[in-house]
């Protein structure tokens, strides 16, 4: 089976469907992650530059470069291919405080129809992607984009937003009912993959124990919901 995960940024994946991923992988399917937003962009300022800087890496880093490397170490954890699809994120799209990004796309944001050309043409037996838990812009735009290509969506819950408002309603563009498949066995390498986003822990979970700690307390609740 070939399998298509779409990730808006370089972890969501990991965080929200790595366990998936990797049994997916062991069970000998084909499994590929396609990541949205990834572009460099060269001399951010403003609400751009602050996250990175708050994150404690300085205005010479590039950023996004060093997050792509990131993500090449974890999906090669993972045993999955990947491909950055190039789009600049939120913050390079006129987003320019924490709160926008979760406050609906901005008049003029269509990203989501930059999504839909990007995945033309390409072919899959099962697609997973986000349910944008949590509403931030580029997540919706990927979810908006996926429904829009009629494809047979698996969506997954948004790690970790749902682990901050475990009732976070989905986008309204997934349908009624779907949820995200997490299989039985989860490969104790999943969280070595997610570990593997160091720039990111500290300022999502406040650490790589607690991340370890939370994204598997997420898990064993949906197993036993499931």
């Amino acid at each position: 089976m070939r399998v298509l995960a779409v990730s808006p940024h370089l972890d969501d994946a990991a965080f929200s469907v790595g366990g998936t991923l990797a049994a997916l992988v062991d069970d000998g399917h084909e499994v590929t992650v396609l990541t949205v937003f990834t572009r460099s962009v060269p001399d951010p300022t403003g609400f751009a530059l602050a996250c990175q800087t708050d994150k404690g890496l300085g205005p010479e880093v590039d950023y996004m470069a060093l997050r792509r490397e990131e993500d090449r170490r974890a999906m090669a954890a993972l045993g999955v291919a990947h491909e950055h699809l190039d789009l600049p994120e939120a913050p390079h799209r006129g987003y320019d405080s924490a709160a926008a990004l979760f406050a609906g796309p901005l008049p003029g944001d269509e990203a989501w129809r930059d999504v839909v050309a990007l995945l033309e043409g390409r072919e899959a037996d099962l697609w997973l992607g986000p349910q944008s838990l949590g509403a931030h812009v580029d997540h919706l735009h990927v979810t908006r984009a996926l429904a829009a290509c009629g494809r047979p969506v698996q969506w997954w819950r948004d790690a970790p937003y749902v682990l901050r408002v475990p009732d976070a309603a989905p986008s309204a563009d997934v349908p009624a009912g779907l949820v995200e498949h997490v299989p039985p066995q989860l490969p104790a390498r999943r969280l070595d993959a997610c570990a593997c986003y160091a720039s990111q822990l500290g300022f999502q979970f406040g650490g790589e124990a607690a991340m370890r700690q939370a994204l598997s307390a997420l898990e064993e609740r949906v197993l036993r919901a499931g």
